[in-house]
């Protein structure tokens, strides 16, 4: 069996929908990996991409979607609601079947460095690829986003992992790792007051006190008029979806706020939401290998 890697590009772009086309294009058109799932959130001008193959597919197809990205996105003219930093924002590398995190970490490295070669995007390595703890956490990473990252670059403790000490003109700087799954999980709420959302995730998130395996922001959907809570959940068992929801709603309920519904984003675990449904329909002495048919099935 062929080892496999999941690669989950993420672009600033969720408006154009030329270029997102272009984006599948690229993505479809490499041997050895397929395009298993994309979205495009027109609020958050973000396209998330989630792409499985060989070793040396996803090499390939992760630098020639950057490539595309870098010829396409033009950061300078870029707004939308999400943190961002560079044309392609972030490049995770997660091991699927028959591959060790120390090989994903070794990927992100080839992939980091022939980016920068090529294209002369400067790269910051995070995660489990980091140099240093300080740059394991994205969010410290993208801190300042595009428009403050030329500053942060002169700071002796952020010169870029590959690279120069500047950003490249139009498509920015990219962070490049290697990390376990993660659920992208979005709660929106019934207002369009933003500052509700930002103090709820506060609350939630686990660098201001709340749940450690939860990083969360709060924005404003333009499309909807509606604030909503977006995290990352880097381990949906140390802290299931269903805990920051409930969270959420116990503190929106402060503001007389209500939930409208929630989403994920690309594809997630199974367990992830086998949790969910196990925790709210309250069910006992629950086998999820034995009672749920596909795994019965599946052995």
């Amino acid at each position: 069996m062929a080892k496999l890697v999941e690669c989950i590009p993420n672009f600033s772009e969720g408006q154009n929908q030329e270029v997102i086309d272009g984006l599948v294009k690229t993505a479809t058109g490499v041997p050895g990996v397929s395009l298993l799932d994309h979205s495009s959130d027109p609020s958050h001008n973000r396209s998330v991409f989630t792409l499985v193959g060989d070793e040396a597919g996803i090499q390939e197809v992760a630098f020639q979607l950057v490539k595309f990205a870098s010829e396409k996105i033009d950061m300078t003219k870029q707004h939308g609601e999400h943190p961002r930093m560079g044309a392609t924002d972030v490049v995770p590398f997660v091991p699927v079947k028959d591959v060790t995190m120390e090989e994903c970490i070794e990927i992100s490295k080839k992939v980091a460095e022939r980016i920068n070669r090529e294209l002369s995007i400067p790269i910051f390595l995070y995660e489990e690829s980091a140099a240093t703890p300080d740059r394991k956490n994205l969010a410290k990473v993208r801190k300042g986003q595009f428009e403050g990252m030329p500053e942060k670059l002169k700071e002796p403790e952020w010169a870029p992992d590959y690279g120069e000490r500047k950003i490249h003109p139009t498509a920015g700087i990219t962070a490049v790792g290697a990390r376990m799954p993660l659920v992208a999980f979005n709660v929106n709420l019934d207002t369009d007051n933003v500052e509700i959302a930002k103090k709820i995730a506060k609350v939630v998130r686990g660098s201001s006190g709340g749940f450690k395996y939860c990083k969360g922001i709060g924005l404003l959907l333009e499309d909807r008029n509606i604030a909503q809570v977006s995290m990352n959940m880097v381990n949906y068992e140390g802290t299931p979806l269903y805990r920051t929801f409930e969270t959420i709603r116990f503190e929106a309920k402060r503001y007389g706020v209500g939930i409208i519904g929630s989403e994920v984003i690309g594809l997630t675990p199974a367990k992830a939401l086998i949790d969910c449904a196990e925790y709210y329909l309250q069910i006992e002495d629950f086998d999820e290998k034995k009672q749920i048919l596909e795994n019965h099935l599946l052995g």
